[in-house]
């Protein structure tokens, strides 16, 4: 047997850590500064819709760096957020972001996520590097970002920032090098093995989405069917990314963000069945599913 197949996890519940406060006298910078880094042409949905969750959960500011020609779409999908235009080559897609260009996009910001609709160039390769060593705020890493980790072993480069990845049970298997189903069955312990060795927090997608630091797991307990649907991950990423801006620690932020992203979820299939969902529908819900959870 391996190591994580012996280990029995520290803490395991449904436990939900408490949810920040909303002081009545606060202000946008009160409430975080994010960006969310992602999208290329044909893929414009799931930035916008990582950027508008982080928006729904309470950001003061949210700006999305994508490429210039969606930049357009991105900015008139939800008029509250701005926007920045990442360069691009005809032929070649996303140009090189300088280290420099992306410091000075990351100055004074409180939380970054990258990865929705990113792809996998050589361009998103450096910016997710650069992101990895170079980010003074905490760092989410979804979708494209974590298959680029996958591909490069770029996690072993990890500098000194927070980092939340959140992978579905497909980009797990890619970054640890184990089977699907081996995954599944020991989800838990396999989660808590990654967390651990790597000093991030994961978060394993998928029904019961572990949250895990490596020493403390925390289950969740909503969701459902409908939200197995394109989009759905990138909502989850605005929500992490939103409440890290807003100063939670990393492994109370990722479960927080777990249990209102499949509360928003139960309240959409209730109102239009689980099968006529979309991951919008999750967006529309979220402001619903934060009352709910703040009324507790």
């Amino acid at each position: 047997m391996t190591q994580a197949q012996t280990r029995t996890p520290a803490v395991s519940s449904g436990v939900l850590p408490s949810i920040p406060p909303r002081p009545a006298d606060g202000h946008k910078g009160t409430f975080g500064k994010v960006i969310l880094i992602g999208g290329s042409p044909g893929m414009s949905g799931s930035i916008s819709l990582s950027s508008v969750a982080a928006l729904r959960s309470g950001s003061g500011l949210v700006t999305a760096i994508v490429p210039k020609s969606i930049q357009p779409i991105v900015a008139g999908y939800e008029p509250s957020l701005m926007t920045i235009g990442m360069e691009e080559d005809p032929a070649e897609g996303l140009l090189p972001v300088p280290l420099g260009k992306l410091t000075q996009m990351a100055d004074g910001k409180d939380a970054i996520g990258c990865g929705p609709g990113l792809g996998r160039s050589t361009a998103a390769v450096q910016l997710t590097r650069d992101l990895l060593q170079n980010a003074a705020c905490p760092l989410v890493l979804d979708a494209d970002a974590l298959n680029v980790v996958a591909e490069h072993g770029l996690i072993s480069e990890k500098g000194l920032c927070q980092c939340v990845i959140t992978p579905h049970p497909g980009e797990f298997s890619r970054l640890t090098g184990l089977p699907i189903g081996e995954i599944e069955s020991q989800r838990e312990e396999h989660a808590m093995e990654y967390a651990r060795r790597h000093s991030v927090i994961v978060v394993l997608k998928g029904p019961g989405t572990v949250v895990t630091d490596g020493h403390r797991c925390f289950v969740n307990n909503t969701g459902n069917s409908g939200m197995a649907t394109g989009g759905s991950g990138d909502v989850l990423t605005g929500i992490v990314t939103s409440l890290l801006g807003q100063r939670m620690p990393a492994f109370e932020a990722a479960a927080i963000a777990v249990h209102v992203h499949g509360l928003a979820g139960d309240i959409a299939a209730d109102k239009l069945s689980e099968r006529g969902m979309i991951a919008s529908d999750i967006l529309k819900f979220l402001p619903d599913a934060w009352k709910k959870l703040e009324s507790r």
